[in-house]
């Protein structure tokens, strides 16, 4: 396929993304975040054992831009107890995700899935939970509203 090709094609789906984040709750878009690095995560192990390096580097890479993406979107100042625990993980797994590269170990990354996949179920609780508070999403964007 062209790069030519390949551009258009995502030009239509780009914009109907942007637009479903851009309205989607927090909630959700967290656990979408947490879906992502998980499966990075289990890339890299899948493609440890035949000893595909590169796609391990590239995928650990990507849970560990997730991961920032999460840290630094934390609110430490409305947070409280929980933003400074979710900081404390936050760092830990990026740590574990770093020795993991490195040591190219899956059961670092094993662990990693784990305390992921318990902070996406918490995440999804809540994004339920935004659901029967608010039927409809808040668009998260700035401009004219033209709901009532």
């Amino acid at each position: 396929m062209s790069l030519a090709r390949k551009s258009t094609y995502n030009s239509g789906y780009d914009p109907y993304k942007s637009n479903e984040i851009s309205t989607m709750s927090q909630g959700k878009l967290v656990v979408m975040l947490y879906e992502g690095a998980i499966r990075f995560a289990n890339t890299a192990i899948e493609n440890m054992t035949p000893r595909k390096y590169e796609i391990v580097n590239r995928n650990i890479i990507k849970a560990q831009d997730i991961i920032t993406e999460l840290l630094t979107s934390l609110n430490m100042e409305e947070g409280g107890k929980i933003a400074e625990d979710l900081l404390s993980l936050y760092i830990y797994m990026k740590k574990r995700l770093l020795e993991a590269n490195v040591q190219k170990d899956a059961k670092i990354l094993k662990e990693v899935v784990r305390i992921l996949s318990e902070l996406k179920g918490s995440w999804e609780e809540i994004a339920k939970k935004e659901g029967v508070v608010s039927s409809s999403p808040t668009p998260r964007t700035s401009g004219i509203s033209i709901q009532g």
